[in-house]
């Protein structure tokens, strides 16, 4: 935490009211109230741009892609059918290909020129990047073991958990073999003048193949990993606005993302009035029960 750059004065007042948030954090969640739409910052405008980018088009092209790959089978003939024909869906398909891949770009650019700035001005904080730690290793132990019941409460993770980590670079990946396979049937000259002749023969059609599965595991896994964990799990239901919003709720972001909201004690004077508020209340409910159960 850059609590090295605020004043003596910021610096206990800080410090006295971490020393006063309970062990037992899941204590102060009935005292919190949080806004759905969010109460700290989280995203700023590139990311969400990038990630509203690559959600409408990883669903429209699955939708427009699946009937290509599958085009002889019946439910993919009306779905054709209603586009204009397989060809016609085959040209959609590769516009929404190109948005893809430039959302894909203006993030690399993004996280490359946002890094560079940062480490230019000594800002930057690998604990605070998508990159993979030893932390996120234990963090996954403490984690399981809390489900497991061996543990109160989770561990003190940080502003993206192992879990959002997979996540990234489970898509990083997908990203990279859709992109690559893709390719291949656009441009199988290109691959063939590049590759050794014993394996062109065979990489064409292993891309053939690795494409449209690709996808469709893209799809199982959104579907029923990425959604429910974001916006379906319980705390999160119906819907986590932090994609449209870039602000994540005060009592998710204690619950997944403590560390990050010390930070934010640090750097939002304005929360710490409002742990203040929180502490209060519930020293004041713990005092008065103990005092009436004497």
């Amino acid at each position: 935490m850059a609590i090295n750059n605020t004043s003596d004065e910021d610096r206990k007042e800080i410090a006295g009211l971490i020393a006063r948030i309970p062990d037992d954090r899941i204590r102060m969640y009935k005292y919190i109230v949080s806004n759905p739409l969010g109460d700290l910052p989280r995203y700023n405008i590139h990311i969400r741009i990038q990630h509203l980018l690559t959600f409408l088009t990883f669903l429209t092209l699955a939708f427009t892609g699946l009937p290509i790959a599958f085009s002889e089978h019946f439910w993919a003939v009306p779905v054709n059918s209603v586009l204009g024909g397989v060809n016609m869906t085959r040209v959609i398909h590769r516009a929404l290909a190109s948005i893809m891949i430039f959302a894909m770009f203006y993030h690399i650019v993004t996280i490359v020129l946002g890094t560079a700035i940062k480490l230019r001005c000594r800002r930057f904080e690998i604990l605070r990047s998508v990159i993979p730690t030893m932390k996120d290793a234990r963090d996954f132990k403490a984690d399981m073991l809390h489900f497991a019941g061996k543990e109160s409460q989770r561990p003190e993770m940080d502003k993206f958990m192992y879990k959002q980590k997979l996540h990234y670079f489970a898509a990083a990946f997908g990203n990279i073999v859709m992109i690559v396979s893709g390719s291949s049937f656009l441009f199988p000259e290109f691959w063939a003048s590049i590759l050794p002749a014993s394996i062109a023969a065979h990489f064409q059609e292993m891309m053939r193949i690795s494409h449209p599965h690709e996808a469709l595991l893209a799809l199982l896994v959104i579907a029923f990993w990425h959604w429910y964990n974001v916006h379906l799990a319980p705390g999160r239901f119906p819907m986590q606005w932090t994609f449209l919003t870039g602000r994540i709720t005060r009592e998710h972001q204690i619950e997944e993302h403590f560390l990050e909201y010390l930070r934010c004690l640090v750097e939002i004077p304005r929360e710490r009035d409002h742990l203040r508020g929180i502490l209060d209340d519930m020293e004041r409910d713990e005092q008065t029960h103990s005092t009436a159960g004497t």
